[in-house]
C-alpha cells in the first residue's frame, strides 16, 4: 500500500501483493529500530537477519499488534504483508496511519484485511478519517498481481467544507485481532480456534517522510527519499484506477443512497479520479 499526498492535494492509496504500504522508515534500519510493540507480548515476534522480518499471532487469548515509535505528516510508507493463510475466517489484520485518538478530533487512514473461509478471497476494508469524521468505507475483493495498482484516492475538498488529513501526524500501526462477531459475512462465519495460533508476516518496510533532512527508513534497500512528493496518478494510473473499481469494488459509501437519505457527501459530488 501506498499513501501520498504531494503538496497536500491527494491522498492515494494502493496497495501490492504481497502487499505493498507507504509509510516512513530509515535506510538501513530494523523492526526493532523503527516500530514498538502494542500489545501481544510474546505474539509480536522479530525474525531474520537484525530483525528485518516482524510477525503477529492471534489465539484465544490474545491478538497482537505495534506502531512506530515516530510520527509523520507525509511521506510514502511501504510495507510487504502476508497475510494470515489457510482458513482466516473471523480474523483481522490492519496497518493504518493514525494520529491521537483521545483528541477526539483524530485523522486516521484505515486498511483492514478481513478473513475468510479458505478458498475465498480477503475483503479489503478501507476508511478515511479527518478532524473526527470517518464513514468513508469503500470495500474490495482481493486478486493477485496488484502491484502499483492504485485502489482508491481521497482528494482534497477543503474548499467545500470537506475536512482533510493534512495536519495531524500520525504514526503507523498494525494489528492482528478476532472479529468473529462482524468480520466475515456479517459475523455468520466465527473463528476456527482449532487453526490458531493465527500469524500475518512483515518485511521490507520503507519509510520516506517529510521531516527536513530525514533520511529513509528501510529494510528493502530502497532509497526513495523524496519521490513521494511528485507522485499522482497518471493516465494509466486513472485507467487501472477506473478497473479497480469497476471489477472489484463490493461498497462504495457514495453509492450508497439508502445510508445517506438526504443526500451522499459532498466530496462524493465532485470527480475522485
Amino acid at each position: 500500500m501506498g499513501i501520498t499526498s504531494p503538496i497536500f492535494k491527494v491522498l492515494m492509496l494502493n496497495i501490492m501483493i504481497i502487499f505493498s504500504f507507504t509509510t516512513t522508515s530509515v535506510y538501513g534500519n530494523n523492526f526493532n529500530a523503527v516500530f514498538e510493540r502494542t500489545f501481544g507480548d510474546h505474539r509480536v515476534n522479530t525474525y531474520g537477519q537484525d530483525s528485518q522480518g516482524l510477525s503477529l499471532s492471534l489465539d484465544k487469548y490474545s491478538g497482537s499488534g505495534f506502531r512506530s515509535k515516530k510520527e509523520y505528516l507525509f511521506g510514502r510508507f511501504d510495507m510487504q504483508l502476508k497475510l494470515v493463510s489457510g482458513d482466516s475466517a473471523g480474523t483481522v489484520t490492519t496497518l493504518y496511519l493514525s494520529s491521537n485518538q483521545k483528541t477526539g478530533t483524530h485523522d486516521e487512514i484505515d486498511f483492514e484485511f478481513l478473513g475468510n473461509v479458505s478458498g475465498q478471497p480477503y475483503t479489503l476494508h478501507t476508511n478515511v478519517f479527518s478532524q473526527g469524521q470517518g464513514g468513508r468505507e469503500q470495500q474490495f475483493h482481493l486478486w493477485f498481481l496488484v502491484d502499483e495498482t492504485p485502489l482508491r484516492v481521497f482528494r482534497n475538498h477543503e474548499d467545500i467544507g470537506v475536512p482533510f488529513p493534512k495536519n495531524q501526524p500520525m504514526k503507523m500501526y498494525s494489528s492482528l485481532w478476532n472479529a468473529d462477531d462482524w468480520a466475515t459475512q456479517g459475523g455468520l462465519v466465527k473463528t476456527d480456534w482449532s487453526k490458531a495460533p493465527f500469524t500475518a508476516y512483515y518485511r521490507n518496510f520503507n519509510i520516506d517522510s517529510n521531516a527536513p533532512n530525514a533520511a529513509t527508513l528501510s529494510t528493502n534497500g530502497k532509497k526513495t527519499r523524496g519521490a513521494w512528493r511528485t507522485r499522482d496518478l497518471n493516465a494509466w494510473g486513472r485507467r487501472r484506477l477506473r478497473w479497480v473499481q469497476k471489477y472489484f469494488m463490493i461498497y462504495d459509501y457514495c453509492a450508497d443512497s439508502k445510508r445517506f437519505t438526504q443526500g451522499v457527501p459532498a466530496e462524493c459530488k465532485r470527480s475522485r479520479f
